[in-house]
């Protein structure tokens, strides 16, 4: 019962470690955060087994960590307010060409950060962005601002029409 405890006060710990630490930090890790998830996954093996070095301590945490994990999903999929409060939520970084600085600043982005992801989405200037927004799983969905006017599309398609 030792174990399922410690493994309980352990996965509570990562999990807000993992919330303060934000979106963006976890979509595009570095290779140095990488490692240090990986050393965060020794020490803590450590704190829950506390030198049971057993198969059935090891199995008894692991299945601590899954049973929570499992939890965790099944609230937020239950309760809307939860899974605000669990997963996150959508924010706006960039709104009609113009960054939100004051988000950015929230989410730790920084421009450079902004424009990569626009390069990868096939945007070349943030004027051309209606709106950026960092998903909670810390990718950025970008919607592109309409550049024609609804006549200009109706001239082009009759021009384009049958002959």
């Amino acid at each position: 019962m030792d174990i399922v405890l410690r493994a309980t006060f352990m996965f509570a710990a990562i999990f807000v470690l993992l919330r303060l630490l934000g979106k963006r930090e976890l979509a595009e890790m570095t290779p140095f955060e990488v490692v240090l998830l990986v050393v965060m996954g020794d020490l803590v093996q450590q704190g829950v087994t506390h030198s049971d070095y057993s198969v059935t301590g090891a199995t008894l945490a692991i299945c601590t960590f899954g049973f929570w994990s499992l939890v965790l999903n099944w609230v937020s999929y239950t309760w809307p307010r939860a899974e605000r409060l669990l997963d996150g939520e959508p924010e706006v970084v960039v709104r009609n060409g113009e960054l939100r600085h004051k988000m950015m600043r929230r989410n730790r982005l920084t421009r450079s950060e902004v424009e990569s992801e626009m390069r990868h989405a096939g945007i070349a200037h943030i004027a051309d962005v209606q709106w950026a927004i960092l998903e909670s799983d810390g990718k950025i969905s970008f919607i592109e601002k309409e550049h024609r006017d609804v006549s200009e599309r109706s001239a082009n398609q009759a021009d384009k029409g049958p002959r």
